[in-house]
């Protein structure tokens, strides 16, 4: 069964707190976006915001900056049990994970649509937790699906069932109860939605997509 993963992307303190209070008891994970304004023409709230929240929630950092190596420590005193970082400007994708495993968070890479999987490198795939796969351009929510990320998750997949890795393959971007289905199909383990999650009752929106998966 997919894992539908809310995900929270604002640069207001006190929205993402209120949207952490609205996920609270209804799923154990949500998805905080970190964008600097230098990897997107965008900027969201700082990591640090959420070191004094008092949350049960698994919080999931999706660092869209540049040099995520910077940023993992600050995601490591929000309390992060999963970071991933796009790969796109960020300098050692060894160095990376090796520092996300220093601080023990659970660690994943990012590509964004115009990355290819080829672009990640293979010697580390195996000491990932995830693979992200965005399906819309990086930085902003409420776009449509690119299906160019179908072909891509398709790719893991094969690559992940070849070498026995144990990575999740994680789409983000324009996902709905139309396409989660082929998303699924297509070896996905997990996706992210925003904004229209939060649009009425959470728990009834979350059932819907994860039963649209198996029609």
């Amino acid at each position: 069964m997919i894992k539908v993963i809310p995900s929270i992307l604002t640069n207001d303190p006190d929205e993402l707190k209120e949207m952490i209070a609205q996920v609270e008891g209804i799923t154990d994970f949500v998805s905080i976006d970190i964008i600097d304004g230098k990897f997107a023409d965008n900027k969201t709230i700082d990591p640090i915001v959420l070191s004094g929240v008092d949350t049960s929630l698994k919080l999931d950092f999706q660092l869209m900056v540049n040099e995520p190596i910077n940023w993992v420590e600050k995601c490591a005193s929000a309390g992060a049990e999963r970071i991933i970082g796009h790969i796109e400007e960020m300098g050692d994708q060894v160095e990376f994970v090796g520092k996300v495993q220093e601080v023990g968070a659970s660690i994943g890479l990012g590509i964004d649509i115009e990355t290819p999987v080829s672009e990640l490198d293979s010697t580390i795939l195996t000491n990932l937790d995830a693979v992200l796969v965005m399906s819309v351009p990086a930085g902003f929510g409420g776009q449509k699906f690119d299906r160019r990320a179908i072909k891509k998750v398709k790719e893991l997949d094969k690559i992940r069932v070849r070498d026995d890795t144990p990575y999740k393959i994680h789409v983000d971007g324009g996902v709905t109860v139309d396409n989660i289905k082929e998303i699924e199909k297509a070896g996905a383990d997990e996706v992210s939605v925003g904004r229209m999650l939060f649009k009425g009752n959470l728990k009834e929106n979350i059932d819907k997509f994860i039963k649209a998966g198996y029609k």
